[in-house]
């Protein structure tokens, strides 16, 4: 899990080398994520709190299901994988949102996100999540403008860009 081999890629997404993700964070060399965004029935988000094992935003909440793309694969295949890893389901299509560019506030990381619909049950992966929840999107809207620190800098990205293209 934390050090899985990714691909390294320039300033136009193309990959130039592969480097264990130790590496990679530890040199902040441009590399890929997928985030998905899991809509229920009734339009609320499902969140997932970061488990207090990772080595990264520890007990934060963040998007439904993210994870690193790995070395040879593509954005379109680790979305699914990801779904399955994090909250043990398959579903039937992905929708490709946008794609945000690399910084340091997104960890150098090309991230592809996407929206599904799914209603759970979820089954969390307990190494990776400690709990869930669904939130109403104007309850999500006031945490992220109100900067709230439970929430990772990369979803609150993610969800203002989600809104700036969704309203």
């Amino acid at each position: 899990m934390h050090n899985e081999l990714l691909d390294v890629v320039d300033s136009d997404d193309a990959v130039i080398a592969q480097q264990p993700r130790s590496v990679i964070h530890a040199n902040r060399l441009r590399h890929r994520a997928v985030h998905i965004l899991v809509f229920n029935d009734a339009g609320q988000l499902f969140l997932q709190k970061r488990s207090m094992k990772k080595d990264l935003n520890k007990g934060l909440w963040d998007t439904s299901a993210a994870g690193h793309v790995d070395a040879g694969e593509s954005y379109a295949s680790c979305a699914p994988r990801e779904l399955h890893e994090e909250l043990g389901v398959t579903v039937e299509s992905l929708e490709g949102l946008f794609k945000l560019q690399p910084s340091s506030d997104l960890g150098m990381e090309f991230i592809q996100v996407y929206r599904c619909r799914h209603n759970g049950p979820f089954s969390l992966a307990a190494d990776e999540i400690d709990e869930g929840c669904w939130l109403n999107p104007d309850i999500l809207d006031k945490r992220v403008t109100s900067n709230d620190p439970t929430l990772t800098l990369t979803f609150k990205i993610i969800w203002q860009q989600f809104r700036s293209i969704a309203n």
